[in-house]
């Protein structure tokens, strides 16, 4: 079991994270304060540690210091609503291995935790397989019964997005904001998510005989085990 610590004072938010998050197989863990969050850090082998920085009674910066100190395995996600520049800078220089700004979509926050557990967990042994297809996130190659899916760099992220998400709906907006990151605001991406998802579609059903992506109208996409 892949067990989670997430460190959220916000309620509403922490339940809403643990809901989503538990079905796809996580053992989620929680804390709500600093001091609580000091009591959990040692009690269990964390894959990966959620951490908002603005807690009632302490800095989430302090935990990071605290478990860089004692070569915590697990890698560590900042989710905070302090969105500038330098906030992200001080907090990936303090030891955390990724930063998503509140408010973000759940969907996205679990393929942060896939990607950070990859690379902090499985390094040399990260590749995913699904349905018969092997894929490698560092190479960023896609095969399928000995054959290499020619796919484009945004094709690929799209795949490795809905596969870290299987079984999930996954909305337009959180698929750009996925791909193309904060330069998607201000412009119709409707457009281009739709227009890379059909190529990506065609072309794994093109070497599987079967329509993998599932389109949800007025929802998203959906990617799902046979």
């Amino acid at each position: 079991m892949i067990t989670l610590l997430i460190i959220e004072d916000e309620k509403s938010l922490l339940e809403s994270m643990v809901s989503y998050l538990e079905p796809g197989g996580y053992r989620c863990m929680t804390a709500g304060t600093f001091h609580d969050a000091l009591k959990m850090i040692d009690r269990y082998d964390y894959y990966c540690f959620v951490v908002d920085l603005n807690l009632p009674d302490g800095d989430g910066l302090k935990i990071i210091k605290l478990l860089k100190e004692n070569q915590a395995k697990g890698g560590i996600i900042v989710i905070s609503a302090r969105d500038t520049l330098n906030d992200r800078i001080l907090g990936l220089q303090t030891g955390a291995d990724d930063y998503l700004v509140k408010p973000f979509d759940l969907s996205e926050l679990n393929a942060r935790i896939q990607s950070v557990i990859r690379r902090t967990r499985y390094t040399g042994l990260n590749h995913l397989i699904f349905r018969g297809l092997v894929i490698d996130p560092e190479e960023k190659t896609a095969v399928l019964n000995g054959e290499q899916l020619d796919l484009t760099r945004k094709e690929f992220e799209m795949l490795m997005y809905l596969i870290t998400n299987k079984n999930r709906v996954i909305t337009k907006d959180a698929i750009a904001e996925h791909i193309w990151g904060d330069s998607i605001y201000g412009t119709d991406y409707t457009e281009m998510v739709y227009t890379h998802m059909k190529n990506l579609r065609k072309k794994l059903q093109i070497k599987t005989g079967t329509d993998w992506i599932q389109t949800v109208y007025g929802s998203g996409y959906r990617i799902a085990e046979e």
